[in-house]
């Protein structure tokens, strides 16, 4: 079984590609090492759309978590608004019930 195991996994080794190939990978490159000034003007471009589209993705994030935030305090302040409506309810029934037991 052990012979078995190796014996696919040098196989499977065996069928992988050499050479890997390049990705562009978009974010912020060093451009002052590009010696060409339109190579240069590129990649400062590219690395000006990686951090709009950076800092568009956190805006909207961002927003999100604020309107989240503002669900969750209105829901807040409803449910407190509730519980004090219960609570003065209890007192004056509270305040019944011992008028009641009370002798004068």
């Amino acid at each position: 079984m052990r012979g078995l195991l190796r014996c696919t996994a040098m196989l499977l080794l065996a069928l992988m590609p050499v050479h890997a190939t390049a990705q562009d990978i978009p974010g912020l490159e060093v451009c002052t090492a590009e010696k060409q000034m339109d190579r240069r003007t590129g990649c400062l471009q590219s690395n000006d759309e990686y951090l709009q589209k950076a800092l568009s993705k956190l805006a909207r994030e961002t927003q999100a978590n604020i309107a989240a935030s503002g669900r969750a305090l209105a829901a807040a302040h409803a449910e407190i608004a509730a519980l004090k409506s219960a609570v003065e309810k209890l007192n004056s029934e509270l305040a019944q019930i011992k008028s009641k037991v009370e002798p004068r």
